[in-house]
């Protein structure tokens, strides 16, 4: 009889492998968020956007709503660049988190604006992390 387990090194995982997969995560996180604030910041700075507590209009949450998206492409592509392995799979968990962080954001400021952006925000969450995701195995494909 052929045993088919698996060797028990390759179902452990290493802390260091273990702490890389999250520092992937993590790497992909803090560039959404830091570029997300950058741009808003600089949009708010050059009177673009109207001052905090003033509503803006359906075209600039559109602005926001598109580079949102690249953003989150960038973000789960660095995810996807950074992880030890399984890009697509890194990135896929960013676009959960990012899903998750998005519909409480959108519950926690529903009244901050149009209902369709807050729904848009958390329905490209994960179409962006397949996409940050795929861009990195294309590129990993290339390169062999």
């Amino acid at each position: 009889m052929t045993s088919h387990a698996l060797p028990a090194t390759t179902l452990a995982t290493s802390p260091r492998v273990t702490a890389r997969r999250i520092g992937a995560v993590f790497a992909g996180l803090f560039t959404i968020f830091a570029v997300t604030t950058a741009t808003d910041a600089a949009l708010h700075a050059a009177g673009i956007y109207p001052a905090s507590g003033v509503v803006m209009s359906h075209g600039l949450f559109l602005l926001a709503a598109a580079y949102r998206v690249v953003y989150g492409v960038l973000g789960c592509y660095v995810t996807a660049r950074v992880a030890p392995n399984r890009p697509l799979a890194h990135a896929l968990v960013l676009g959960l988190i990012g899903t998750l962080i998005s519909i409480a954001g959108s519950i926690a400021m529903w009244d901050a604006g149009p209902g369709w952006y807050a729904l848009a925000v958390i329905f490209t969450a994960l179409p962006c992390a397949w996409l940050g995701g795929q861009l990195r195995l294309v590129q990993l494909a290339r390169a062999r």
